[in-house]
């Protein structure tokens, strides 16, 4: 199944580069993730640790600390290397899929040299705030409001969800600057840690994914400097949706390295387990079953291949990043039970992988915008 020599969209320089992540992941993240888990937070210099191998900032530009390359096939590595160990805690493809985007588009040269060195280094943790207690996945639904004051805002609401949320420094907030232009009254602030007002409340206790901390935010009367706009007023909107069909490609390769990961737990134990005298795997109803998990597991693997080759010449569209979020979302969770039944008890034990995988994945088809939104935007796509 982890049949990677057959994947033409990597180079020989993505290959090497998978090979400097795997030995940074096995040496600084999985001996310490269970405690992580135990802790609901990773320690911050993990992320430093990161910052001095290269892998954060991977688009920003080089003066800063950077990458310097808009090449996603790199920031696809770091999310496979990642899901195939089973460690999400550092949440690096949050900030290089999802946040450092906002500001490579946005952010103006004196933004630049005041954060993107520390973000570069690990030293600054960042976080996204678009979710709030009564607007998910419909954005235009937010009522978080920034009202100019002059040479700044005063900024007020509530955040919920936010990955990150209790390590950050720097969280792009999606506020209302212009309550009545509707979609067009969205813009971008960042607020730093240690601004009067902003307080973090707890680190909300999930089903799984223990180890990366999501919080909820809250904003008395933040006063955010106009410097601190990320972008024009009222451009928000326009922003995230240019960065949303990526932010879904980058949980469809993180979901079809987990199918693959699931396919090859379940076949290992279908080889090893005995029942009746015979390796459960022998058994026809079990054979078929993971026939059918790897062939499914194929058919992810080749798509999100294409949507990410698409993606790096340019020409991924939105509809096509939102099949691959929901279809290879849902698979995920169809293959992960049906390795949970495949091994028995133990498959609802936590010190097997099959069971970890189980709570871990449940989310991917919820966060991101819910597979029920993709449907939507496909079904819009098709003009209906």
């Amino acid at each position: 199944m982890g049949d990677r020599t057959a994947r033409a969209i990597f180079d020989p320089e993505h290959e090497a580069f998978r090979e400097t992540v795997g030995a940074f992941l096995d040496k600084e993240v999985v001996p310490f993730h269970d405690q992580w888990e135990k802790d609901g937070v990773v320690d911050r210099d993990v992320w430093a640790k990161a910052g001095a191998h290269g892998l954060l900032g991977l688009q920003l530009d080089e003066r800063y600390g950077g990458g310097g390359t808009p090449d996603f096939r790199y920031n696809a590595v770091i999310g496979e290397e990642m899901t195939r160990r089973g460690v999400y805690g550092a949440a690096y493809p949050l900030f290089n899929d999802m946040i450092a985007p906002y500001l490579v588009a946005a952010a103006s040269e004196e933004q630049k040299e005041r954060w993107f060195p520390g973000l570069c280094s690990g030293e600054t943790i960042a976080a996204i705030a678009m979710s709030e207690p009564g607007a998910g996945s419909d954005l235009q639904g937010i009522r978080t409001s920034a009202v100019d004051a002059g040479d700044h805002y005063v900024l007020n609401g509530q955040k919920t969800f936010i990955s990150n949320g209790i390590l950050a420094d720097l969280v792009v907030v999606v506020a209302r600057t212009d309550p009545d232009a509707g979609h067009q009254g969205i813009s971008l602030l960042v607020v730093e840690r240690g601004m009067e007002g902003f307080e973090r409340g707890r680190n909300l206790d999930k089903v799984g994914q223990h180890a990366q901390d999501t919080a909820e935010l809250f904003f008395s009367d933040v006063r955010v400097p106009k410097a601190n706009l990320l972008g024009e007023e009222g451009q928000g909107f326009v922003h995230l949706m240019t960065n949303l069909p990526q932010e879904r490609l980058s949980i469809a390769v993180s979901s079809a390295m987990a199918c693959e990961v699931v396919v090859e737990e379940t076949l290992r134990y279908a080889r090893e387990r005995t029942a009746f005298g015979r390796p459960i795997g022998k058994f026809q109803h079990n054979r078929f079953t993971v026939a059918e998990m790897a062939t499914e597991a194929r058919i992810a693997r080749v798509f999100v291949d294409d949507c990410l080759a698409k993606h790096v010449r340019g020409e991924l569209d939105t509809a096509t990043a939102s099949m691959a979020k929901y279809w290879v979302t849902e698979l995920q969770n169809k293959l992960v039970d049906r390795g949970v039944q495949m091994h028995g008890g133990y498959g609802y034990m936590l010190e097997y992988p099959i069971a970890r995988a189980w709570v871990n994945s449940r989310v991917q088809t919820i966060y991101g915008g819910t597979t029920e939104i993709q449907k939507e935007i496909i079904g819009r796509s098709l003009g209906l």
